[in-house]
């Protein structure tokens, strides 16, 4: 259960866009796996989850504001994150590519969460790049693990070069794809 009212504890990992007590029809969160928080790749998710929903993110997860409770089980911060998750409609889970696969600081988190425990949330994967030969990363390495705690991901990963990222024309292409099979307001 999501504690209500303005919360130091959740102050350090995520920021969130609902006002107590207001009712939201869909439900985004964007996990962001950048070991450097206020990242390009958190700008690239949330714009993501903009031109998807029309609308901010409801909440962001940088998972590096989580620091070291990532490490073992049961700490509170991290607890509150993985209830944010769970309660997501459309979840943007995006990272940066580090050595041809996702970071370990996203892995740390999503280890958090057992077994089918997401069970079905609607997922959308981002990793960006710095070349394209990286690109299947996203299919290889993050969607497996997604689908493994429960996400369900209708559409392709989506790679994107972490130089051109806002206008590029892979992301318009594939927000056409994508739109056809992911949820939208009101569905």
């Amino acid at each position: 259960m999501m504690p209500s009212g303005n919360i130091p504890l959740l102050d350090l990992w995520c920021e969130s866009n609902i006002p107590v007590d207001e009712e939201v029809l869909m439900r985004t969160v964007v996990v962001v796996g950048n070991p450097k928080p206020r990242s390009r790749t958190r700008h690239a998710a949330v714009l993501l989850a903009e031109r998807l929903t029309g609308a901010e993110p409801d909440v962001v997860i940088d998972v590096a504001d989580l620091g070291p409770g990532l490490l073992g089980w049961g700490d509170p911060s991290v607890a509150v994150a993985k209830d944010q998750v769970k309660s997501a409609d459309l979840l943007v889970v995006a990272s940066p590519t580090f050595k041809a696969t996702y970071t370990g600081l996203l892995k740390l988190f999503l280890d958090q969460f057992g077994a089918g425990e997401l069970g079905g949330v609607t997922t959308v994967a981002l990793m960006l790049g710095a070349a394209p030969h990286h690109a299947l990363a996203v299919e290889l390495s993050l969607k497996p693990v997604l689908v493994e705690i429960g996400c369900s991901c209708p559409a392709p990963g989506l790679y994107l070069l972490d130089s051109a990222y806002e206008d590029s024309p892979e992301l318009t292409a594939w927000l056409e794809r994508a739109g056809a099979v992911l949820p939208t307001e009101g569905s």
